[in-house]
């Protein structure tokens, strides 16, 4: 049995959940087909213990694609994030009080790393389906981005292994009072049940435009 891996975070920043979990631990034990099974696992909105927690994971369940979930309130579709940065700059402190500032996440690494998945396919599959949902060049510089820059730094020589982030919006009930957008978790499972499988398959990407211009 091949082994996805999705992983998403404790709550941070006040909130009482984290949409990113409540999402992916849906799918914990869910199959794509008979071949195919999704391994949830929590990771803390730490720096460091974040890193050490995925590590630990890809270790355990050797998996065949690794997809990490953050919360980024204030995005208002999924966001499929194409680049991680080898930088921090955390705006707040992190659940351990810690808060690095113009840091890197891997010493001497690289500055950058590109996603594995073939993320502008896995969009367009879910606009098809009338999810919200765009590739997004920047991954910001707080735990997200840490995890999936150290996510492509431990998979780096491991090509065959697929691995990438998304963020996704805040859910309905952390968009009270704050006039932003939100997406309920149960869009956000039936997005990853659409668009797992097409990442798993597809081979190259489309060549399609989705750059900005700003």
């Amino acid at each position: 049995m091949q082994t996805i891996l999705l992983t998403g975070f404790e709550p941070f920043g006040g909130e009482q959940n984290n949409p990113s979990w409540l999402a992916v631990q849906q799918l914990d034990g869910y199959q794509l087909d008979d071949e195919v099974q999704v391994v949830s696992r929590q990771l803390s909105c730490v720096f460091e213990k974040s890193q050490q927690e995925l590590k630990a994971a890809i270790a355990e369940l050797k998996p065949v694609l690794v997809l990490a979930l953050g919360q980024a309130g204030g995005r208002t579709e999924l966001c499929f994030e194409k680049v991680a940065i080898n930088f921090i700059d955390a705006r707040i402190a992190d659940n351990a009080g810690l808060q690095p500032v113009d840091k890197a996440v891997v010493t001497e690494g690289p500055a950058a790393y590109f996603t594995t998945l073939p993320v502008k396919a896995m969009v367009n599959s879910l606009k098809q389906q009338g999810i919200p949902a765009t590739v997004s060049y920047t991954a910001g510089t707080y735990v997200c981005n840490t995890v999936f820059y150290a996510l492509m730094h431990q998979l780096k020589d491991k090509a065959k292994v697929k691995a990438g982030f998304l963020h996704i919006p805040y859910a309905p009930e952390q968009a009270i009072g704050k006039a932003v957008a939100s997406m309920s978790v149960d869009m956000v499972v039936q997005a990853l049940k659409i668009c797992l499988p097409v990442a798993l398959l597809t081979t190259e990407d489309l060549q399609i435009a989705a750059g900005t211009l700003d």
